[in-house]
């Protein structure tokens, strides 16, 4: 009989490191994949693969108001994110996740209206998206916390030891000029 034995992650601790603020921020600007974690008024977790575009501290989403992603945000408002991208050209990618809140906004809100007219909002409002009569928009905003995976991990140390090596923890608001 074989035993196997894992000695549990050791919690991250949330640093205000700028550097890696500015890794952080930006994988969330370069990005525009992601998934995105709702729960339905019963209690049901749904994870659905998003496009987004960052602007404003916000992660803005173009969705249908009958979409089981909609439905749930305006019941219940407290959504995960998680953005995967690659460093290596092996293994797992690496990621940035987190815990946001958001709401829908209106297709015609001042704030979309004027995001579009700047250019923003370009990945969302593509591909016939303004022309949907059941569209909305979702704007998600961070809590302040950001995890990732392997952002900021050297390496090698990361393949030897992925258990340990590749967790990081930073406030987005922990730099000049606070949110």
């Amino acid at each position: 009989m074989t035993t196997i034995t894992t000695t549990p992650s050791t919690p991250s601790s949330v640093t205000s490191d700028p550097k890696q603020l500015r890794k952080v921020r930006k994988v969330i600007g370069s990005k525009s994949f992601a998934t995105l974690a709702t729960t339905s008024p019963a209690g049901r977790p749904h994870v659905a693969g998003v496009l987004y575009d960052e602007a404003g501290g916000a992660l803005w989403v173009h969705t249908m108001r009958s979409s089981r992603k909609a439905r749930s945000i305006a019941a219940n408002p407290h959504v995960a994110v998680c953005i995967p991208f690659r460093k290596l050209p092996a293994g797992p990618p690496y990621t940035v996740q987190f815990q946001a809140t958001a709401r829908l906004v209106e297709m015609n809100d001042p704030e979309v209206v004027d995001l579009i007219a700047a250019g923003e909002l370009q990945t969302v409002s593509a591909h016939g998206a303004l022309e949907e009569p059941d569209g909305v928009f979702v704007r998600v905003v961070p809590n302040g916390t950001v995890h990732s995976y392997g952002l900021g991990a050297n390496p090698i140390d990361l393949i030897r030891d992925p258990l340990h090596t590749g967790a990081r923890t930073v406030r987005l608001d922990d730099e000049e000029g606070r949110r």
